[in-house]
């Protein structure tokens, strides 16, 4: 997991066997329900598979890039976009951004 004050970057938050060794959701859900409630906003970068936006309130936004690739100018407009409309609505909102594994973000 990577930190800033505003910015949280870690792996696919997961369930199932999967959450043994990648961020359990529920956890990751309830860390930023204590931490920031009603201030993130996740961003799924992950293409390859998704989740039920409803663990994180319904604020999250999926932009698919494949793994291991770098994102299309498109997305990274629409990204920065998001992100900056988010930042400007309120001083204490962060983003929380994740791919896959965790490195690609």
């Amino acid at each position: 997991v990577f930190s800033t004050d505003r910015i949280i970057a870690m792996s696919f938050p997961s369930s199932g066997k999967q959450s043994f060794y990648r961020n359990p959701i529920k956890e990751v859900a309830r860390f930023l329900d204590t931490k920031h409630p009603n201030h993130y906003k996740v961003y799924n970068l992950c293409s390859e598979k998704g989740y039920d936006p409803k663990y994180f309130h319904y604020r999250v936004e999926r932009i698919f890039i494949d793994d291991h690739n770098v994102p299309t100018l498109q997305d990274m407009l629409k990204f920065t976009a998001s992100v900056r409309e988010w930042m400007s609505q309120d001083e204490k909102n962060i983003i929380v951004i994740h791919c896959k594994g965790g490195k690609g973000r």
